[in-house]
Formats: structure tokens, C-alpha cells, sequence
């Protein structure tokens, strides 16, 4: 099975080589795309380095600016399905936050579903190493976005996901109105209104030892502002 795992990067250097040779020494057999947004810290030349030590198993897309989490996640999917040969494609953090061993569960969750997604906040999930007021927040998000989009899923702003293939190119990430953390939203209830087969598999989420996060309370809140709007366009 052809296994594709989009990694999205801004200011990496200290996960990514790490985090990059996890994901490669999984049984299942996976090629990686770092999609990397320009990163001024030299992200992009410790993943070239990769590309040339590893021909075939490593590919890096480079983006001229940082221009949102959900456009670089279009584009990753984009290049990852444009092959034909792709089956399933797996989305996950660059920052360790997401254990490269739940690859392999993802993908063989897809057996019986065109979309698995690493959750959280059902039975058997967690997070380790977050403030209380950082859960509550994201906890409150999940079900604020639940209960306005009527979704039976409990974990809606993960981005730990594997998908299969034929179902991203149906979907067209491209043409999503998500540029940031709502892009997650979006793409789980487009796949959901589309009758894909959805099923969720409990993960562990540990904070990053290393670098600084992207999130904050302000990128948040101005995801969740978005899923009214969506909850429109989803009806049409």
C-alpha cells in the first residue's frame, strides 16, 4: 500500500530531523512531504540533506511565505494525490506532538473507513504537557464546533488524520475557505457531508520539548469564528 505523509513546517529545525526519521522507520512503509513554508531557521536545508540521503523516500515542497496551516496542508495533498500510485495520505505535526507509531494504526484503521482521525477526546485518548486553561479551551472548541455543525465526532480540530486518497481528491482542499487551524474543521465535515466512512482512533498528544508552538488563544478563538460561516456553506 502507498503511504504518503504530509508534514507541514514553519521553524522546525530542532524537531524535524527527529520527527522525520520516526515517521520513516514505521513498518507500515510510508514516503514523506515536507511542505515547508519558508522557514528562516534553515528547516528546509536539514530536510534537503534528508532528500538527498534518502532519494525517493523524502520530497520537500517549498513555499515562498508562511501563508496558513490549511493552505499548506492544500498543497501537501495536492502533490501527494497528483501521483496515482498514492493510496492513502497521513497529515500530522512536525513538532513530536503526534506519535509517528499511530501512523501505523491510522493507516489500518482505513480498512474499514475512507477517514481515521487521531482523536483526543474519546476513550483512551489524552494530552500530556498542556496548561488546564489550554485543554479547557480546546475541549470547549470541539464542542462548541460539535453541537453548530451536528457532529457526531468528538474531535474535530485534530490534525492527526489519515485519509484515503481517492476521497482527498474528491474533496479538493484547495477550494477550502480555511486558511489556519479551522482548515481541520472544514475538511473533516466536507469529507462527513460527502457520506466518507469516518471513524476515530484514540491518540496521545504530547506538547513539543522543542521549538515554540504556533497556537495561541487568539488563532483559537478565530477558527472557531469561521464555523458558523462554514455551518452555512456546508448546508448549500
Amino acid at each position: 500500500m502507498s503511504v504518503v505523509v504530509v508534514l507541514p513546517t514553519y521553524n522546525e529545525r530542532e524537531n524535524i530531523e527527529r520527527v522525520a526519521r520516526a515517521i520513516l522507520d514505521r513498518p507500515v512503509g510510508v514516503r514523506l512531504l515536507v511542505v515547508d513554508d519558508g522557514s528562516p531557521d534553515g528547516t528546509a536545508d536539514i530536510v534537503s540533506e534528508l532528500v538527498r540521503e534518502l532519494p525517493g523516500r523524502v520530497t520537500l515542497l517549498s513555499r515562498s511565505a508562511k501563508s496558513g496551516l490549511g493552505r499548506a496542508y492544500a498543497a501537501g495533498f495536492e502533490e501527494a494525490v497528483a501521483d496515482p500510485s498514492t493510496e492513502i495520505v497521513v497529515q500530522m505535526d512536525a513538532d513530536g506532538s503526534h506519535d509517528p507509531a499511530d501512523v501505523d494504526r491510522l493507516v489500518a484503521a482505513l480498512n474499514d473507513a475512507d477517514l481515521a482521525l487521531g482523536s483526543r477526546y474519546i476513550p483512551g485518548g489524552s494530552v500530556h504537557g498542556w496548561s488546564r486553561r489550554r485543554e479547557v479551551l480546546s475541549r470547549c472548541g470541539n464542542i462548541y464546533a460539535r453541537l453548530l455543525l451536528r457532529s457526531p465526532l468528538h474531535d474535530l480540530t485534530g490534525g492527526f488524520k489519515a485519509w484515503r486518497a481517492e476521497l482527498l481528491r474528491r474533496l479538493d482542499a484547495a477550494s477550502t475557505a480555511s486558511d489556519g487551524y479551522a482548515f481541520q474543521i472544514e475538511m473533516t465535515m466536507r469529507a462527513a457531508t460527502g457520506g466518507a466512512r469516518i471513524v476515530e482512533i484514540p491518540i496521545t498528544f504530547s506538547e513539543r520539548v522543542a521549538g515554540s508552538s504556533k497556537m495561541s488563544s487568539r488563532i483559537a478563538v478565530e477558527a472557531l469564528l469561521g464555523v458558523p460561516a462554514m455551518r452555512k456553506g456546508l448546508r448549500k
